[in-house]
C-alpha cells in the first residue's frame, strides 16, 4: 500500500462574518474570559512523559503566581460555559490541575485538566486558535456522524471538549492483537464504515493518532466504535486519497484486518449502510446543514490549486456533473453530499415502485 503524504502545513483560516452569525444562531458562540494568546504567556515548561517514559509531545507550562490565579479562574469559567449554564456557582468546586501545550501538529492546542475537588473526578478540554475549516469539520461531525460534539468559539479562540477513547495508534500497537476473532471482525467493519464516512464528508488526515477506538461493554461482549478527534484537515487537501483513512501507512494493520475478516460483498454492504445513514442524518438536519453549507460556499478554506485537483479527482470517481461545476471547496462538499443524498432517495423510491 502506497502511503499518502501531506507535504505542507495547512493555513489557518479566519472565521467569516457569516460563519460567526451561524455560530451565534446555534449557540456555538459565547463570550469567553480568556483567549488562546493569553495562554501563550507561560514562563516555563517541562516535558510530559507517559507511563513508559515516552515523550508525549506535550509540555506542562507554568505561569507567574499572579497571572496563574487569574488564568485558573478564567479557565474554570470556560469549563462552566462548556459544560454547564456558564455561571460561576460551580467554580468554587473546581481546580485547574494542569495546563499542557502540544508542540506537534497544526493547531498547537492547550489541554486543560479540570478536577472536581469534592470527589476527585477530572476531565479535559482544549483551547485552540479558531480556524474556519476546523469549525466546519466540527459542525459536520455533529450533524453527519453518530456522535455529539460540544465546542465554543469566541473571536480567535476555539474551546473543544475532550473526546474520550484509546488513541488509534496505541490501540493498534497494544490492544488489537489481543482481541478475540469476533472482536477483530467487528473492528474491521467499523473501520470500513469510518473510512466511508470520512470520504463522504471530506474529512482528511485520519491517521491512527487522529482517531480513537471506544470499547463499550454490552452484555457478554465488547462493542468497538471509531471516532475522529482531529478536524484540521476538513476539505483542505487536493488529493482524494487524503480523505480515505485506508491509504495512510499508520492504518496498514487495520486495512490488513479488513482484508482478512471481511469479503468484498460485505465491504460494499457496509459502505452502502454508511451512505444511507449519512443521507438520513442530512435529512434530519436539513435546515441547519443548508445554512452551514451556504457559509462554506461563500468562504475561503483552501487554495485554488487544491480545490481544482480535488474537484477533478472526485468527478473522475463519481462522474457527477454537479461536482464538475463546483467553484470552491464549500461547493464541492455540498455537491458530494447532494450526490449521496440523491442516490439514497432514488434507491428508496425504487423500493415503492
Amino acid at each position: 500500500m502506497k502511503d499518502v503524504k501531506i507535504t505542507h502545513k495547512k493555513a489557518t483560516y479566519p472565521v467569516s462574518e457569516k460563519l460567526n452569525e451561524y455560530l451565534l444562531e446555534y449557540n456555538r458562540n459565547t463570550r469567553l474570559p480568556i483567549f488562546y494568546d493569553d495562554l501563550l504567556r507561560f514562563e516555563g515548561s517541562i516535558v510530559v512523559y507517559d507511563k513508559e517514559d515516552n515523550d508525549t509531545l506535550w509540555i506542562r507550562v507554568f505561569y507567574n503566581q499572579f497571572e496563574r490565579e487569574e488564568i485558573d479562574q478564567s479557565l474554570k469559567r470556560v469549563y462552566s460555559s462548556l459544560n454547564s449554564d456558564g455561571s460561576e456557582a460551580i467554580t468554587k468546586y473546581l481546580n485547574v490541575d494542569a495546563i499542557d501545550f502540544c508542540t506537534f501538529g497544526n493547531s498547537k492546542p492547550f489541554r486543560i485538566k479540570i478536577r472536581n475537588i469534592l470527589n476527585d473526578n477530572y476531565t479535559y478540554f482544549y483551547v485552540k486558535t479558531a480556524d474556519a475549516s476546523r469549525i466546519y469539520g466540527l459542525e459536520l461531525e455533529q450533524m453527519l456522524s453518530p456522535d455529539q460534539l460540544n465546542f465554543l468559539v469566541y473571536k480567535d479562540t476555539l474551546i473543544e471538549e475532550h473526546i474520550a477513547g484509546i488513541p488509534g495508534d496505541v490501540f493498534i500497537e497494544n490492544y488489537l492483537d489481543d482481541c478475540i476473532p469476533s472482536e477483530k471482525t467487528q473492528i474491521a467493519k467499523e473501520f470500513v464504515k469510518f473510512n466511508e464516512r470520512c470520504l463522504i464528508r471530506l474529512l482528511g488526515d485520519m491517521r491512527s493518532y487522529n482517531y480513537v477506538i471506544i470499547p463499550t461493554h454490552d452484555f457478554d461482549h465488547v462493542v468497538y466504535k471509531i471516532r475522529a478527534i482531529d478536524f484540521d484537515q476538513q476539505c483542505y487537501e487536493g488529493k482524494l486519497k487524503v480523505y480515505r483513512p485506508q491509504f495512510f501507512k499508520e492504518n496498514t494493520k487495520m486495512v490488513n484486518l479488513v482484508k482478512e475478516k471481511i469479503d468484498l460483498e460485505s465491504i460494499e454492504q457496509y459502505q452502502i449502510e454508511e451512505r444511507s445513514i449519512v443521507a438520513r442524518r442530512m435529512l434530519s438536519y436539513k435546515k441547519r446543514l443548508k445554512k452551514l453549507l451556504n457559509c462554506m460556499s461563500e468562504d475561503t478554506i483552501s487554495t485554488p490549486a487544491h480545490m481544482e485537483q480535488l474537484r477533478e479527482e472526485i468527478y473522475n470517481y463519481t462522474l457527477d456533473l454537479g461536482i464538475r461545476k463546483s467553484t470552491n471547496m464549500g461547493e464541492i462538499v455540498t455537491n458530494v453530499l447532494e450526490f449521496v443524498k440523491r442516490n439514497y432517495e432514488d434507491v428508496n423510491m425504487k423500493n415503492f415502485l
